[in-house]
C-alpha cells in the first residue's frame, strides 16, 4: 500500500471534513449537465426550476450559452411577499415572470474571479444588474451571493439569497 504525503493527506481531511460538514464540494459531474439539470438535481432550486417552466424558459437554459445564471434558493423565493409567487407562476403574468427571471440570467460566463471585479452586468432582459461589495461579501442589487462557481456545461450558477427584480 502506498503512502499519502502529509499534503495530500492534509487536503483529503480538508475535503472530507468538508463534505462530513454538509458542504458541497464542486465536482466535474455537474459540468456534464446543463444549467437546468443542475438546478433540478441540487435540490434547492425546486422554486426557481418550477419557475422557469412556467416562464417557458426552459429550452432556452438548455441550450448551448454560455450563461451566468444568479440563482435564487428556495428560501429567496420565500423571502417574497405573500402570494407573489403563486400570481407570477399564473400563466397570464408569464411575460413578467420571464421579465424577472431572465433579469437573473448574463448571456456569458462569468466566473466569480471576474464578478468580482464588475460594476454591472447587462442580462438578457435587457437590464443591468448592480455588483458591489459590502464587507466582504459580493452582492447583486440587494441579493448576497452565496456560492459560486457551480460550473455547467453551458455556463455557470452563483447562488444568491434574494430574487432580484428589474427596475
Amino acid at each position: 500500500m502506498k503512502m499519502l504525503s502529509v499534503s495530500r493527506l492534509t487536503l483529503l481531511s480538508l475535503v472530507l471534513g468538508l463534505v462530513v460538514l454538509g458542504l458541497n464540494v464542486p465536482s466535474r459531474a455537474a459540468e456534464t449537465k446543463d444549467i437546468v439539470d443542475t438546478a433540478v438535481g441540487a435540490g434547492s432550486f425546486n422554486t426557481l426550476v418550477t419557475a422557469v417552466k412556467a416562464a417557458g424558459l426552459v429550452e432556452t437554459l438548455k441550450g448551448k450559452g454560455p450563461f451566468t445564471v444568479f440563482a435564487p434558493t428556495d428560501e429567496a423565493f420565500a423571502k417574497l411577499p405573500a402570494g407573489t409567487l403563486e400570481s407570477l407562476l399564473k400563466p397570464e403574468n408569464k411575460a413578467k415572470l420571464a421579465a424577472i427571471l431572465t433579469y437573473h440570467v448574463v448571456a456569458k460566463k462569468v466566473m466569480a474571479k471576474d464578478v468580482v471585479k464588475m460594476k454591472s452586468a447587462k442580462t438578457v432582459n435587457g437590464q443591468s444588474l448592480t455588483i458591489s461589495m459590502k464587507d466582504k461579501d459580493v452582492m447583486v442589487d440587494n441579493a448576497k451571493v452565496v456560492k459560486t462557481d457551480i460550473v455547467c456545461s453551458n455556463g455557470v450558477i452563483h447562488v444568491i439569497d434574494a430574487v432580484v427584480l428589474p427596475k
